[in-house]
């Protein structure tokens, strides 16, 4: 966990690169029940304009809050989370699948709570946008 007197406006979270395989889509579908075709069937995926079979959004999301946590040290600090789905993350059916580099940055701090911009980047393109975490710092330690 950051010391609250190390953390200010302008704070970098460290950067984080997660890959993102099919079979990841998979476990993802099994556990969110979504089993939408175009995040496993690239027949269907390109039938319907995509150009092969794309992640969930919500496992990006999902996955863009791990530079967060993995800061905070503690999943329970985050109280609110919010992104907006700018483009798709494509998923090769190979070894390596889709390597998705994440950033972030405390853009506020008041006391403990911190509010936190999450950059995510695809092949050099956003595929979130206004993607923000709020943090209570002070929930972690018992202070709030």
């Amino acid at each position: 966990m950051p010391a609250l007197a190390e953390v200010e406006v302008g704070t970098e979270l460290p950067s984080r690169e997660f890959p993102i395989q099919r079979f990841n889509l998979v476990q993802y579908a099994g556990a969110s029940g979504d089993f939408n075709p175009i995040h496993w069937n690239e027949r269907i995926a390109t039938s319907v304009g995509l150009p092969n079979v794309i992640a969930h959004g919500m496992l990006t999301m999902g996955t863009a809050l791990r530079v967060v946590t993995d800061w905070a040290g503690d999943p329970t600090t985050i109280t609110r989370y919010s992104a907006r789905f700018t483009r798709p993350v494509v998923v090769p059916d190979d070894a390596d699948g889709a390597e998705v580099n994440f950033t972030a940055t405390v853009v506020a701090a008041d006391g403990p709570k911190v509010s936190v911009a999450i950059e995510a980047l695809y092949e050099g393109t956003k595929v979130l946008g206004a993607a923000r975490a709020e943090v209570d710092l002070g929930l972690a330690d018992g202070s709030a």
